[in-house]
């Protein structure tokens, strides 16, 4: 399925160094917020109080939120847990109070500000359980790396691979930046945005790299650069279609999702977006510049022994 045909290749590997230029400064911009900034962690990876309240009705997040807002806890997490009446707050660990008297002081703040809450259970969330949480993320990332990197170099070639998982890096450190630079909160359900950006990109440039492949093989007298106009060209169309149809479904949850999907859509977002972007202008260019060619995946015919230059038999 099209909806448009490019009939005349554009020739994008003619900006390639201007376009890795600003991929680069981008990534180091991230990385430098990254360090100086840091990521503001949410409860689950910092530690903190857990309550979950049940309503006789359905409950009213935003009244919720704004009650414990104005009564001086910031940072707090405020979602649906079950149902429309479960709701479960999450609140930054404080050394100066316990949970029990934590507990007691929010059930008087809803009582004041949305009243009609019944107390279910309090719960404390050590720091070791966000640390333990923190490292399982990370071996996560780690081994969806590892496996994008094993899955590439089987179907494709060890230069294709090494292209794919430095675009793909390229969208993760970007997003993290972005996360840094803005101090939005970093829950799991950010993490898991992070992961399933991963998986969406490298899917865009497995399919590049899929007709970068057909092409060398079924096209003779094309250079490496057009090659990659080409199968860049011909695929526009295919990821118009993909992404701007994944994009319109992030943007209804990013608009109407709420608090509790906002962030995670947020992170979709910009991981959409740079996808695209490394797929296409990051991760071409490298496979370029790291010397794919023809010969990497058409074999020269065997020269017969007392053939001629036709394959006669002298």
């Amino acid at each position: 399925m099209e909806f448009f045909r490019i009939k005349k290749d554009i020739p994008f590997m003619r900006h390639a160094l201007v376009f890795n230029v600003i991929s680069l400064a981008t990534f180091l911009l991230a990385v430098f917020f990254l360090f100086s900034r840091g990521l503001h962690l949410s409860v689950e990876f910092t530690g903190g109080t857990l309550i979950e309240v049940n309503y006789a009705q359905a409950a009213d997040l935003n009244k919720i939120r704004d009650g414990l807002g104005r009564a001086g806890y910031t940072d707090t997490s405020v979602q649906n847990f079950g149902s429309s009446r479960d709701v479960l707050i999450r609140l930054p660990l404080k050394a100066e109070q316990s949970s029990a008297k934590i507990g007691d002081a929010v059930m008087s703040v809803l009582d004041a500000e949305a009243p009609g809450a019944s107390l279910r259970r309090v719960e404390f969330v050590g720091p070791q359980v966000g640390k333990e949480l923190a490292e399982n993320g990370a071996l996560a990332l780690l081994l969806v790396i590892l496996g994008i990197v094993v899955y590439l170099a089987f179907r494709f070639e060890w230069r294709f691979s090494v292209s794919a998982i430095i675009a793909n890096l390229h969208d993760v450190v970007i997003i993290l930046g972005f996360f840094a630079f803005f101090q939005w909160e970093f829950s799991l359900s950010v993490l898991a945005a992070v992961l399933a950006v991963l998986g969406y990109s490298v899917n865009e440039s497995v399919v590049v790299f899929d007709r970068v492949r057909e092409t060398f093989k079924k096209v003779r007298g094309l250079t490496t650069p057009q090659v990659l106009d080409h199968a860049i060209t011909s695929t526009i169309s295919r990821t118009v279609i993909t992404h701007g149809s994944t994009q319109v479904m992030v943007l209804s949850m990013l608009i109407f999702g709420g608090e509790t999907l906002y962030y995670f859509s947020l992170a979709l977002t910009i991981g959409i977006c740079f996808g695209i972007y490394s797929s296409v202008l990051v991760a071409s260019p490298l496979v370029m510049w790291l010397g794919v060619s023809r010969e990497h995946f058409v074999k020269p015919k065997k020269q017969v022994e007392g053939a001629n230059e036709d394959g006669a038999v002298v």
